[in-house]
């Protein structure tokens, strides 16, 4: 096992701390889901607490570090620093409607040389609350689920393979292409799951639990951690014209090296990207 560093410990305690109010707030949603009002403000609320908490701890461990929030927006460090990028909450519709499947996500970027913009992705934690699990990586030094070391699965046809991926909805996403790729994929694989939260997607398939995975229209809070647990996991992660970038967000293909060119090409050959 390789040894936990400081930095994991500290992106771990946070989300650990906003982990155990999420939980605690989750066992109120089905009490909400009779109300006339509905359960939508009591999970915005409990969003942004948990973002808080996140920020208040890694803030105190990390002064002059920037961040990357999805409630709170960017919120920039001092020069020459990383930044975290933060989901307090992924999969906040599995939340609102009391399913059991989401997850905080914290990943560690840092700036690019030269000094513009944003480089690589170094430090990652995703942490499943209801199943207390923590998935996390950092550069060079592998993939873990807690102590245990994460391998991508070694599956190399379609027809063994098991698939995740996101749907458009309201106002996201694009259905038609969607559909394409779903046409293309889908008949040659052993299945396709939809669960609702990309980064836990990601942190499966570098679990070997799911073998790829395909999604656009997400961004850089849903993916930077999951990108690089599947990297460190011995997985790829592009974009959907096969370019590796270190938060691939707008458009994800990730999967292990045998499956990554084959669904390449089926998502080319379906949307002529």
């Amino acid at each position: 096992m390789a040894a936990i560093s400081g930095l994991i410990r500290v992106m771990e305690k946070a989300a650990r701390k906003a982990g155990g109010k999420l939980r605690r707030d989750f066992g109120e949603v089905e009490h909400l889901q009779v109300s006339r009002k509905g359960p939508s403000d009591f999970v915005s609320k409990a969003d942004r607490i948990a973002e808080r908490t996140i920020w208040d701890e890694l803030k105190v461990a990390r002064p002059g570090w920037g961040f990357l929030m999805e409630e709170g927006g960017e919120i920039a460090g001092d020069e020459g620093q990383p930044r975290f990028i933060v989901d307090p909450l992924d999969g906040t519709s599995n939340f609102l409607h009391g399913i059991p499947h989401f997850a905080i996500s914290i990943a560690v970027q840092e700036p690019a040389a030269g000094g513009k913009g944003w480089g690589e992705v170094t430090a990652a934690v995703i942490y499943q609350p209801i199943t207390d699990e923590t998935f996390w990586a950092e550069k060079s030094r592998g993939a873990w689920l807690h102590d245990g070391r994460l391998r991508v699965s070694s599956r190399g046809r379609m027809s063994d393979a098991l698939i995740a991926t996101g749907i458009p909805y309201g106002g996201h996403g694009d259905f038609a292409e969607w559909g394409k790729v779903l046409s293309a994929i889908g008949p040659q694989v052993a299945g396709i799951r939809r669960f609702g939260a990309a980064s836990l997607d990601l942190a499966w398939v570098a679990a070997g639990r799911f073998d790829g995975f395909w999604e656009s229209d997400l961004a850089p809070w849903d993916t930077a951690a999951g990108c690089l647990l599947v990297r460190e996991a011995g997985g790829f992660v592009t974009d959907y014209r096969g370019r590796s970038q270190p938060v691939c967000d707008r458009q994800v293909l990730a999967a292990n090296d045998g499956l990554h060119s084959k669904l390449h090409k089926a998502i080319a050959g379906a949307i002529r990207v």
